[in-house]
């Protein structure tokens, strides 16, 4: 894959947004990392073979801490001047402030709480798909990928649901690179929005905590819970707590968004895994961990600085120097996934990179999972058949740099016919 020094990498132009695996497929036959620039002129590493993306992920001289690479975090308009001081949540951490930080959203985002919102997202699911109209062709993304989780997330944090539209735009736009063009605010601006929108919540929360209740299980929200869990160490900072809040909620839903929607888009194009879908639903948590590392949430996982001389295969990294792991292009490495271009329902093997891998494993992951096999158990129960309305080149796929997710995805559905 010859190229100018430079030129931006393919993988950046944007006609080849809707399918990048051929590109990733070249770049682990040339070696397991690569140079490459991107539209800003920023270079940086790109990891692209399994097991040395599993590897990155979990090295400690890969850091994300963003003290450690303002200069770039300039130019990615992330931060604005002055924000050196502010303090990071979790993403944005590396031990042990990752592993503190960490432990104060474990102890809200149990896997108990998560679980006892099963009857819930079953019913948020049966009232869209009710709400739907077939008589038309549907945006399967706007009416039901979207609105799911982040209907789900909202009931679990005890955010409220009408704030929806406006931190959802806070969101794409605090993930959106600013290579791309548009009239939109900067992603330093989203995260000052998001930032204040939880600092007025938490407030709020504070001040409606449940009397005389020191555990955070019997809070009514994650929120809640999560203050409960920070006021009773005392070892976590107001803002500490917000940005915490402001993570979970982008964890909670946006990776979800996007499994769904790539998921649904991977099955109508193989028919033949429906029908074993149909034939049988055991196969459904198989079928999520396959979508997931098919064509994951997670493009590429966010930016990390080598903080020492760091040696992948025959290239040393130099120390300073910017690294981007390829979650997608590992998930399909045929040196760790027989047939790894293929989709396989039947595959279900969990070690794949969709939801990351380390200390900064999508703490989102067990909510995600659940809702994306409730979503798709119900959508082969409700209707017989679902058919994809435009050419798959038509699609367009949101530009974001990390996670990999459709604007829009049009479909015709037919409802199963009731006796």
């Amino acid at each position: 894959m010859a190229h100018a020094e430079d030129e931006v990498h393919p993988l950046y132009h944007k006609h080849l947004r809707n399918d990048p695996f051929p590109i990733y497929a070249e770049m682990r036959e040339e070696g397991p990392v690569q140079l490459v620039k991107e539209p800003r002129g920023i270079e940086h590493w790109v990891i692209t073979r399994y097991d040395e993306a599993r590897a990155a992920l979990a090295d400690r001289r890969l850091s994300r801490d963003p003290r450690n690479m303002w200069d770039v975090m300039r130019l990615t308009e992330l931060y604005d001047e002055g924000e050196e001081d502010s303090e990071p949540h979790m993403l944005n951490a590396d031990p042990p402030e990752h592993t503190r930080l960490r432990q104060l959203a474990n102890k809200a985002f149990t896997a108990e709480r998560v679980q006892r919102l099963r009857p819930r997202i079953q019913q948020i699911t049966d009232d869209l798909l009710a709400a739907m109209d077939t008589s038309k062709q549907v945006d399967f993304m706007t009416t039901f990928a979207a609105p799911m989780p982040i209907k789900v997330i909202c009931e679990l944090l005890g955010v409220p649901y009408q704030d929806a539209v406006s931190f959802t735009n806070w969101v794409l736009a605090a993930l959106t690179p600013t290579y791309v063009k548009g009239e939109r605010i900067r992603p330093y601006e989203a995260n000052r929005l998001l930032r204040e929108y939880f600092i007025d919540l938490v407030a709020r929360k504070r001040r409606e905590l449940r009397p005389g209740s020191g555990h955070e299980e019997e809070q009514p929200d994650l929120l809640s819970a999560l203050i409960v869990a920070s006021d009773s160490g005392n070892t976590f900072t107001e803002k500490e707590v917000v940005s915490t809040a402001g993570l979970l909620l982008i964890a909670g839903y946006k990776t979800t968004v996007n499994l769904i929607g790539n998921g649904m888009l991977a099955l109508l194009q193989n028919p033949a895994e429906i029908s074993r879908l149909r034939e049988d639903p055991s196969l459904m948590p198989s079928a999520v961990e396959e979508l997931a590392r098919y064509d994951g949430p997670v493009e590429r996982a966010m930016l990390r600085v080598a903080t020492e001389p760091v040696t992948i295969g025959d290239v040393t990294i130099p120390a300073g120097g910017l690294v981007t792991i390829a979650n997608a292009s590992a998930n399909r490495d045929e040196r760790r996934f027989d047939d790894g271009e293929r989709l396989d329902v039947g595959r279900g093997d969990r070690n794949h990179l969709g939801f990351g891998y380390g200390i900064h494993y999508c703490i989102g992951a067990p909510l995600s999972r659940l809702e994306t096999e409730i979503a798709f158990s119900s959508l082969l129960n409700e209707f017989s058949e679902m058919t994809l309305a435009c050419p798959v080149e038509k699609l367009e796929y949101r530009e974001t740099g990390v996670l990999r997710g459709l604007a829009e995805l049009p479909v015709w559905f037919t409802r199963r016919e009731t006796a």
